[in-house]
């Protein structure tokens, strides 16, 4: 668990999401937490998210999410890849109640010509979780990351497909990502 920022992000519940999601009063912020929520993105490559990214020339959202390579994290050869990530119904309903504004990023700073920063994202954040009463858990921009790599693990989504959605390019680094729970490792010992 993270403390003061060191060690690894929490895994966050349903609930957690719920409860920190009703923190958030912008219908904007709302959305750059379920974007977090329902691809698995990390935060660096969300906040810089274009309106074509997301949505159709008419206006109405994609039926996948691009992240540009550009956006993204490098692997450990120092390449960049794009992500495309199906968009999840609850999602398309966040992406269909959000208006944009007159810039070409989803998320655009106050003056609209670039992004608001991944620093901007993290405190919006940080103070969702803390008015929900959870800044002791340990939960940071990573949780959203973590959280939905563990809930498809959990839903029984194998490696390997989950490899390809988030674009890991090597299985030893997603399995640091999956949480297992005693609960889950006891009904593996019992199951035998």
């Amino acid at each position: 668990m993270k403390n003061n920022r060191n060690g690894q992000s929490s895994v966050i519940t349903d609930s957690d999401y719920s409860k920190i999601r009703k923190q958030i009063k912008s219908r904007k912020y709302k959305l750059l937490l379920d974007l977090a929520w329902y691809t698995g993105e990390r935060w660096g490559a969300l906040v810089q998210l274009t309106i074509a990214d997301c949505y159709n020339p008419d206006g109405t959202p994609r039926s996948e999410i691009t992240f540009k390579a550009t956006t993204r994290k490098a692997g450990p050869d120092g390449k960049r890849q794009t992500r495309q990530v199906p968009i999840h119904p609850v999602l398309a309903e966040s992406l269909l109640n959000y208006t944009t504004e007159d810039s070409v990023w989803l998320f655009p700073s106050r003056e609209g010509d670039k992004p608001i920063s991944i620093r901007w994202a993290d405190k919006i954040l940080r103070a969702a979780v803390a008015r929900a009463g959870m800044d002791a858990k340990g939960i940071s921009t990573h949780s959203t990351r973590r959280s939905f790599i563990t809930k498809l693990h959990g839903a029984g989504v194998d490696l390997y497909t989950i490899q390809r959605i988030t674009g890991h390019r090597d299985l030893k680094c997603l399995g640091r990502y999956v949480e297992i729970s005693a609960d889950r490792i006891k009904g593996a010992i019992y199951s035998l």
